[in-house]
């Protein structure tokens, strides 16, 4: 749906090439002409007196002015889509569609069983679910590409409205008939004598446990280093030896004793944040923001049990 009237022709191009880093790329997307798209480029930046983009050989790049202005013009063309379907579609919360980014762990229960109870109650409403690396998931919510993200975080991250955050605890999985079951904690050194099966190097959990080695001395070499962590949980379960997870990724499957999750004494294992994330600045559409209260609501609830049986070991 095109916005004429509600967003300028000048923005709407500037943020094509944004996207695109490439004013002829762009101009095939906008099914226009890419002298069309210069000129309207070369106007945004007489208007604004700055220079928008950087001219490179092979694209555009933009300028930190550029950046500024890229950030509003996303937030103003998801509010001027969403305003238009409001417009159109006076139902309230009868209809709507929320986009989710997040880390595949939350993938693995948590969202999905959010997402059925709080369908009970909006059936009308309907759902995007899209597994990222966390920088991705977060990336995703700056651009305007998802509604929401819940993911892991090291450090804050600019133009994101973090909703709600806690302690992301990382915690050892094992098998039920694994010797270091029944454990109340392990350090990283006690892990060291049996097969270990890790993430890819992009999660903020391998992070985390790269560096704790680094300054500790330790060396890993996993047995299986994987981007899905359905195929760690199963090497776990076939006795392939241990993983690590957040405490929310398997918590139903420790519950009902599938597995078994060990606390890790080591504290440097527990820097990173469980953020709920939305775009800085912009007004939700009223079926996204519903589910984000739900959702803090599920969060906070699960909180206190998780920082409290942490607390205790």
């Amino acid at each position: 749906m095109q916005l004429y009237g509600v967003q300028s022709i000048a923005l709407r191009h500037f943020l094509e090439v944004a996207r695109c880093g490439s004013i002829s790329e762009a101009s095939e997307h906008l099914n226009v002409a890419a002298s069309a798209v210069s000129r309207q480029i070369a106007k945004l930046e007489r208007d604004m007196n700055c220079v928008l983009f950087e001219r490179r050989a092979r694209g555009m790049l933009l300028s930190d002015a550029g950046a500024r202005l890229a950030a509003y013009a996303r937030k103003a063309e998801l509010e001027a889509r969403e305003v238009i379907a409001e417009i159109r579609d006076l139902q309230g919360l009868q209809r709507g569609v929320v986009k989710i980014g997040c880390s595949e762990g939350f993938a693995m229960e948590f969202l999905p069983g959010a997402i059925a109870e709080f369908r009970r109650e909006y059936q009308g409403i309907h759902f995007t679910l899209e597994v990222f690396p966390p920088t991705v998931a977060t990336e995703k919510v700056r651009t305007g590409e998802v509604d929401l993200a819940l993911t892991f975080s090291l450090s804050p991250e600019r133009e994101i409205k973090v909703e709600h955050a806690f302690l992301g605890i990382i915690k050892a999985i094992v098998a039920n008939n694994h010797p270091l079951a029944g454990r109340a904690q392990v350090t990283l050194a006690e892990l060291q004598p049996y097969p270990i099966a890790l993430p890819m190097p992009n999660t903020t959990l391998r992070q985390l446990f790269d560096i704790c080695c680094s300054v500790q001395g330790l060396y890993f070499e996993p047995a299986l280093t994987s981007n899905y962590f359905g195929a760690m949980y199963q090497f776990v379960m076939d006795g392939g030896g241990i993983s690590l997870a957040g405490e929310l990724t398997l918590h139903n499957r420790v519950v009902h004793r599938d597995v078994q999750a060990i606390a890790i004494a080591d504290g440097e294992m527990q820097k990173r944040r469980v953020e709920l994330q939305s775009m800085a600045g912009r007004t939700l559409p009223s079926a996204v923001a519903v589910f984000r209260d739900f959702l803090v609501a599920k969060l906070a609830a699960a909180e206190p049990s998780l920082l409290g049986e942490h607390a205790g070991q």
